[in-house]
């Protein structure tokens, strides 16, 4: 560790040039705290792949050092990726209740073979896992539950500020503690990591509560049906939007696995407030009249899975968009999901919906600071170094822009990137190289066993398709005996292609003969001379580059 008394290191293993899979460690000589262990979702050229987790091999080389993981709020960009930690560390989890109740069915979903530690804990308290001293500081944000993490370290104040807002007027009238932020700024803050996703938009972001009466106004001049998507998580819009109904007089619909499962666990929990009567089951959407009618559901992202998009392609097997059916979209579309989103809003007009999207009917409110609240941040907690994070390489510059804006010195402001180790002792923030912080894949039940190889070969076949030679050879003699045969998927279309298929048949001949008479029968030699010939002609006469597979038979 550091030669200038105790010391702490800082290491993101994600969130920092990305949006999602926030996980930040927290490590001393003896104990490392885990904050937040999120999921990304994939990219578009991601093909198959469900979901994105750290790479969290440095933990595992590390486990008995773990002492707890600490969770700002429940969205699974920064909870999705416990169960993949839990299954290798055991370690008591901590959150607020509405947080833990959304762990407690994600977890479930993945049927631990042991019953994890979970302590809730409120804004205001502080808690000792292992011989670190956390507190918790309420924020707003698009959901209840959120928290700052204060650690309170021999080597200073570390204060993680995660995704937030400063929401004057919140739905559950509970302001962010601007006070307890201003008293650990006189304090002193040593480092302040700080949410960037905002962080290029100018001014305030709007309080949750103007989409309220947007909401109202909406369902108040909608000729028939309101079908709402927005985010499973955003409690208080819900909330709204059920207010909203109840007070024109429409039944509100569940629709899609998440919300429903958000919306059970939030009323249970005493977030949701849901009039008797208010809800109605999909079997009865049929019978009700369509203006007395609001049905929420998933899929403001465009998911192709998801039940607004499988409604849009008219495949959803309880709900069809008809025309004069309402569709509001209450939710900015995620950097690289503009496109999905299009695509479902080009499907539902055709269909005869008036889809509600555009910024300027206020249907929406982003739960991320915007660049006023920022330097507010900034000026309340005046920190002696700041780490920009939560974001992609653009937002973390922006914001760190804003930092030197509002007087803190350029060389205390530090970029860094996952998998940096930031050393905090005595009066210094040093970088101590780095350590593995990679993307892992999960492709359905298997974690991590699909590579970037495995990712390049399937883009491949999504591209030009796969071309497979058969032949058979006498083991002994080194003679052909049958084939090549071609079988191809996703190449050409053979019975258009017949005669290039049996040309390319007879260049892969021509180059199996000629490596059994130079090479005898040494598979590999074969099967690389095969390979190169025929890719060779094909590109020339098509400029495609399929896979091509040879498999040589022994006789």
């Amino acid at each position: 560790m550091g030669s200038n008394g105790p010391a702490v290191q800082l290491i993101p293993l994600g969130g920092l040039g990305e949006i999602g899979k926030n996980m930040l460690l927290l490590e001393t000589e003896k104990e490392i705290l885990v904050i937040d262990a999120g999921v990304m979702f994939p990219e578009e050229e991601m093909l198959g792949i469900d979901l994105v987790i750290p790479d969290m091999s440095y933990l595992w080389e590390r486990r008995q050092k773990v002492r707890a993981v600490l969770l700002t709020h429940g969205h699974e960009d920064h909870i999705g990726a416990l169960p993949y930690l839990l299954r290798e560390i055991r370690v008591p989890v901590y959150g607020t209740r509405l947080t833990l109740g959304l762990v407690r069915a994600r977890l479930a979903e993945h049927r631990l073979d042991f019953d994890p530690v979970l302590v809730e804990v409120k804004p205001g308290e502080r808690h000792r896992p292992g011989s670190f001293d956390v507190e918790f500081i309420h924020l707003n944000h698009s959901i209840p539950g959120a928290v700052a993490i204060a650690a309170h370290t021999p080597a200073g104040i570390v204060l993680h500020v995660t995704d937030f807002k400063f929401d004057q007027t919140p739905i559950d009238n509970q302001p962010a503690d601007y006070h307890r932020l201003a008293e650990l700024g006189k304090q002193g803050v040593a480092v302040l990591l700080s949410d960037s996703t905002n962080a290029e938009r100018p001014g305030w972001t709007p309080s949750e509560r103007s989409v309220g009466q947007s909401l109202l106004e909406v369902f108040q001049r909608a000729p028939g049906r309101v079908l709402l998507a927005t985010f499973a998580t955003n409690v208080h819009r819900i909330q709204q939007a059920i207010d909203a109904a109840v007070a024109t007089g429409r039944k509100v619909a569940v629709v899609g696995r998440s919300m429903e499962n958000v919306v059970g666990i939030a009323s249970e929990l005493d977030y949701l407030h849901i009039p008797p009567g208010t809800l109605v089951g999909l079997d009865e959407i049929g019978r009700r009249p369509h203006d007395r009618l609001v049905i929420l559901t998933t899929g403001s992202q465009g998911e192709p899975m998801s039940a607004l998009s499988r409604m849009a392609s008219g495949d959803h097997r309880q709900v069809a968009i008809v025309p004069g059916d309402t569709v509001v979209i209450s939710a900015h579309p995620i950097p690289g999901n503009e496109r999905l989103v299009g695509r479902t809003i080009n499907l539902l007009f055709k269909l005869g919906a008036n889809v509600i999207y555009e910024p300027f009917e206020e249907i929406h409110a982003s739960g991320h600071a915007s660049q006023e609240e920022l330097k507010l941040l900034l000026n309340l907690v005046r920190p002696r170094f700041f780490v920009p994070v939560h974001g992609e390489y653009r937002m973390l510059v922006k914001h760190a822009r804003l930092a030197r804006e509002v007087g803190i010195a350029p060389d205390r402001v530090l970029l860094v990137e996952n998998g940096d180790v930031l050393e905090l002792s005595g009066q210094r923030l040093v970088r101590r190289g780095s350590v593995p912080a990679g993307q892992v894949f999960v492709d359905g039940l298997s974690v991590g066993d699909v590579g970037s190889v495995v990712l390049r070969d399937r883009r491949q076949l999504a591209q030009d398709g796969i071309v497979v030679v058969v032949a058979t050879v006498d083991a002994r003699s080194g003679e052909l005996v049958a084939g090549p045969e071609l079988v191809s998927r996703g190449f050409v279309y053979a019975r258009e292609s017949e005669a290039l298929l049996e040309e390319a048949r007879q260049q892969a001949k021509a180059a199996l003969l000629e490596a059994l008479h130079r090479n005898g029968t040494e598979w590999g030699a074969l099967k690389g001379r095969v390979k190169d010939a025929l890719g060779q002609f094909v590109y020339e006469r098509l400029k495609r580059r399929p896979m091509i597979l040879p498999i040589i038979v022994e006789v």
